[in-house]
């Protein structure tokens, strides 16, 4: 039984790193090289919230939970099925910068 908490534990710990940089860090050379550029959008939405969120760690790392809360919202960010990053760029982030004048918004025929 012990054998079985320390295999928990390990993979535990290691489901983090996998889930916030390795799998992001090989999706994102995958994009860059892909020909395809509307998928680039998710990662690169993706390095800039993983960013934030590690900015604001420094806040609430002392909450018991925080650890799996930003396991969980990270998976939601970085899942093709859920495309959190892409979600949340789109939807508050460019949105907040078009209202504060630091991006403007471009028209559907991408005329300005």
């Amino acid at each position: 039984m012990r054998l079985f908490w320390t295999l928990l534990t390990t993979l535990h710990s290691l489901a983090g790193p996998v889930v916030m940089l390795l799998y992001p860090l090989y999706s994102s050379i995958m994009e860059i090289e892909s020909p395809n550029r509307e998928d680039d959008e998710q990662w690169l939405a993706y390095w800039i919230l993983y960013s934030l969120l590690t900015i604001t760690e420094m806040v609430f790392e002392w909450i018991p939970i925080w650890y799996r809360v930003k396991l969980v919202f990270m998976a939601w960010l970085v899942l093709q099925q859920f495309r959190g990053a892409s979600f949340i760029y789109e939807r508050i982030s460019r949105e907040q910068m078009i209202k504060y004048g630091i991006l403007r918004r471009h028209s559907p025929d991408g005329k300005g």
